[in-house]
């Protein structure tokens, strides 16, 4: 049996396609997350991080997300 491999992390790409935003706009989306969140320019940012940042219920936004 093989289990499904889930990531942690959200990419621009993830937030293009959850928004509908250009790719350049989820980048900066994904900067000022980071700028609030205390993180570093090089840290990643975790998909829960993501929806409480925007008050996305997580069951809506995995599916969404590219494995």
């Amino acid at each position: 049996m093989r289990t499904e491999n889930k990531r942690l992390c959200i990419y621009p790409k993830d937030i293009q396609r959850i928004t509908g935003k250009s790719y350049r706009q989820s980048i900066r989306i994904l900067q000022k997350m980071r700028k609030k969140l205390n993180k570093l320019e090089d840290e990643l940012v975790s998909i829960e991080e993501f929806c409480q940042f925007t008050s996305l219920k997580i069951e809506q936004v995995e599916p969404l997300i590219i494995g």
